[in-house]
């Protein structure tokens, strides 16, 4: 197969990540891949719009759409998806606990034409991980484990926050989930369009509650609901 230049466009969802957001423009903006980085501000009460608008006077490829109710990540993931460009999407977190040193690795399946989504796994070895709760771990392998069955793929983190889709995948879904139901309700969706999906190692540098960390044990039974309304209750 022959190989193709891939670029990709960045959506990069953000609520009140004022202390980090610069270090993970820069990230972001560093690799080569990226054709372009929307950060979409879902009613930042601290110094995120601040930030980013001071950094989009020297970087051409960052642009900023901005909610004027906190409305969750789904929904910000959605508004950044009507944004983008680029014939491959991928998600990036504004805390770098995804590391886009690995977006190569990402973009690997779509090189050879076949890929329709590509999920970064932080639990089938790869890079670097930081060591931080058992239980969430524990919750996101149940997670995994339930979504799979309703999907039928064999996947190892559902829930993973580095995701990347073919635009046409996207053009086919309508998104519901506001909040990180968002996760079980994509890779559901995807599923049901029989296209081929993809998983590959990825590195991860988990924060902890102290650091901001957001999700929360209302957002893990919300999964679950969310896995049995578009699994199950769909098959």
């Amino acid at each position: 197969m022959s190989t193709l230049k891939i670029e990709c466009s960045i959506v990069m969802p953000a609520y009140n990540e004022e202390r980090s957001i610069r270090d993970s423009i820069t990230a972001v903006l560093a690799r080569h891949e990226v054709r372009e980085l929307v950060v979409v501000d879902d009613a930042s009460q601290d110094g995120t719009v601040r930030v980013v608008e001071e950094m989009m006077g020297s970087h051409d490829r960052l642009r900023l759409v901005k909610h004027t109710i906190n409305q969750g990540k789904g929904a910000a993931l959605r508004t950044g998806f009507k944004s983008c460009t680029s014939n491959i999407i991928m998600i990036q977190d504004a805390d770098l606990e995804y590391d886009p040193s690995d977006y190569a690795l990402v973009l690997g399946p779509f090189n050879h034409g076949d890929a329709a989504m590509v999920l970064g796994s932080r639990f089938a070895g790869g890079g670097a991980h930081r060591v931080l709760y058992f239980w969430h771990y524990l919750g996101n392998k149940f997670l995994t484990l339930l979504s799979n069955c309703t999907t039928n793929l064999n996947l190892t983190d559902m829930e993973t926050g580095m995701k990347a889709f073919r635009r046409e995948v996207l053009d086919q879904i309508v998104i519901c989930e506001n909040r990180f139901g968002f996760e079980p309700e994509i890779v559901a969706k995807v599923a049901r369009l029989n296209v081929p999906v993809f998983e590959v190692p990825i590195s991860y540098y988990g924060r902890t509650y102290a650091e901001g960390k957001k999700i929360g044990m209302k957002d893990g039974f919300r999964a679950i609901w969310c896995i049995l309304k578009y699994g199950l209750l769909k098959m």
